[in-house]
């Protein structure tokens, strides 16, 4: 098999790329099954935003637990839990028989995807080079947006020729099969997986066996300015996710089928801009050795490119205007996804996992507030234009936050600890 040919370290980025593909398939599959599950429960735009949120609320919980268990227990252990956890929750979802059992099985999926992308970023500090950091995270996330894209056109096909239900069973089974081949080629310590070469050993990071204290006070305040940008970033994602399918459906009063094409054209403009994100911010740190300029100063002009894109949006109701502004907003919105990921790595490789989960935090929380408020706003006003207000005010806050963020200041955790007391390092 060529998979198999891949040099370990090759397979380990392609299985986390296919993880973050699934992850996002079983959380924005609900987005446009709602119109199916909607109508036969008879729910409001408000109930919807919160089975969209639900999610959320055990995500939010879980990122900084997830990312110190990964930290502790490893990337594997943990991501074979988790995926066992979040496709068992996306079956269920299909067996719902009304707003309280949606509710409950998106509960357990937030408890299942929770420690995954902290847990992936302390899998990628043992086995992505340091100067390839930035291409990493912008590639996985290139998947994660992938799933976006694949996700309103798969779900309808599947609407069509079953329903609703059928979607939920089939992304459940495909994350159960990723799990069974997660964990036969991924091992902790890339030095004692099979196939690896002394050649590429030489390239990974050095991975030390020590106890892992993390000093969460001191690494929480490091993280805080990190977190708050990833809030503005989340609030304009999760209005995204949760409800570009349904924009065009009804802003537009385009069928269903239209509306999944338009959502997905959209979505694929973040697949671009999270891949491009990556590897121009790497070739930056290149360049200038300068971290500020390759992480903080990306994210401040493609958050500001963001809140110029989505403005039009306020001007005018043209469904090509709209379909180009709302592709430009996504793209450079996701253009920030490299960087972002690759900044706790840079600032806390002792405990990166611990740190991305801090800094998840931030979109946790937009998560949960995201999707409810505007629901409300689009039930109260009937415009489907006006969430995105918010999204181009806090764009403009994480513009200027963007500047606290300081990558290129690395967190010392030895100092922080107790003395005698080891820390792992990762890098």
């Amino acid at each position: 098999m060529k998979f198999l040919r891949l040099r370990p370290s090759s397979v380990v980025l392609l299985m986390l790329c296919f993880m973050y593909f699934i992850t996002y398939l079983d959380r924005v599959n609900v987005s446009t099954a709602s119109s199916g599950f909607g109508k036969e429960f008879n729910l409001s735009k408000t109930e919807i935003g919160f089975v969209f949120s639900a999610f959320a609320y055990p995500y939010l919980v879980f990122q900084i637990i997830g990312g110190w268990v990964s930290d502790k227990f490893g990337a594997r252990k943990t991501l074979i839990w988790c995926g066992l956890l979040w496709g068992l929750a996306t079956i269920l979802t299909g067996f719902a028989g009304g707003l309280f059992s949606l509710l409950g099985a998106r509960l357990l999926l937030g408890f299942g995807e929770g420690a995954t992308f902290p847990a992936a970023t302390a899998a990628m500090g043992r086995w992505v080079a340091k100067e390839n950091r930035g291409f990493a995270q912008g590639l996985t996330h290139a998947f994660s947006r992938i799933g976006n894209t694949v996700a309103p056109a798969a779900v309808v096909a599947i609407m069509a020729w079953h329903g609703w239900r059928e979607s939920f069973y089939i992304c459940g089974i495909i994350s159960l099969v990723w799990v069974i081949i997660w964990s036969r080629v991924f091992t902790e310590d890339p030095a004692k997986h099979p196939r690896i070469t002394e050649q590429e050993l030489s390239t990974l990071p050095v991975i030390k066996k020590n106890n892992v204290k993390v000093p969460w006070g001191p690494l929480f305040m490091r993280m805080l300015p990190v977190t708050l940008v990833y809030f503005c970033y989340g609030w304009t994602l999760w209005l995204f996710l949760s409800w570009i399918p349904q924009y065009f459906l009804h802003s537009y009063d385009l069928d269903i089928k239209k509306s999944a094409v338009f959502a997905s054209g959209v979505f694929f403009a973040g697949v671009v801009g999270d891949t491009l994100g990556g590897i121009i911010s790497d070739r930056i740190l290149k360049r200038s050795g300068n971290l500020k300029k390759a992480r903080s100063y990306m994210v401040a002009i493609c958050m500001f490119l963001t809140m110029l894109s989505l403005l039009p949006l306020m001007f005018t109701h043209d469904r090509l205007v709209s379909t180009l502004s709302l592709s430009a907003g996504f793209f450079f919105a996701e253009m920030t996804i490299g960087p972002m990921w690759a900044i706790p790595m840079d600032i806390a490789p002792d405990c990166c996992g611990t740190a991305s989960g801090i800094m998840n935090t931030g979109s946790a929380m937009a998560a949960i507030l995201s999707p409810v408020i505007s629901g409300y706003v689009i039930d109260k006003t009937g415009n489907w234009d006006l969430p995105f207000v918010g999204s181009i005010i806090l764009m403009g806050i994480g513009v200027l936050l963007s500047f606290r963020m300081q990558p290129d200041n690395k967190f010392q955790a030895g100092a922080a600890a107790a003395p005698g007391v080891a820390i792992e390092p990762q890098v």
